[in-house]
């Protein structure tokens, strides 16, 4: 896999933003055959920093109606990285 292929978007939401604050914690989408290694070596490739550790979660897609059309969001893959201390990602700052 392609490390771009690996991370999709960031997921910046209130409680992100006191993770990379507090923790010096970023929360990505990643692709859902992605494993914690493999999240591990995009990160630090792509934005050049040192990854202390990776933790993942499944996240299902919630069940939606419409009146009476019933439909369903995509499931997909949040990965949280925690970075070495003195590390930051640099197009975070500006969100």
């Amino acid at each position: 896999m392609i490390q771009h292929d690996i991370i999709r978007r960031p997921v910046i939401t209130e409680k992100t933003s006191i993770q990379k604050e507090v923790f010096n914690q970023f929360t990505l989408e990643v692709d859902r055959g992605a494993n914690r290694v493999e999240i591990k070596k995009a990160v630090e490739e792509i934005f050049n920093v040192k990854v202390a550790r990776v933790r993942t979660i499944q996240v299902k897609g919630k069940t939606k109606r419409r009146g009476w059309i019933v439909g369903k969001r995509r499931d997909w893959k949040k990965a949280i990285v925690t970075l070495m201390p003195g590390e930051r990602i640099d197009f975070f700052e500006g969100a």
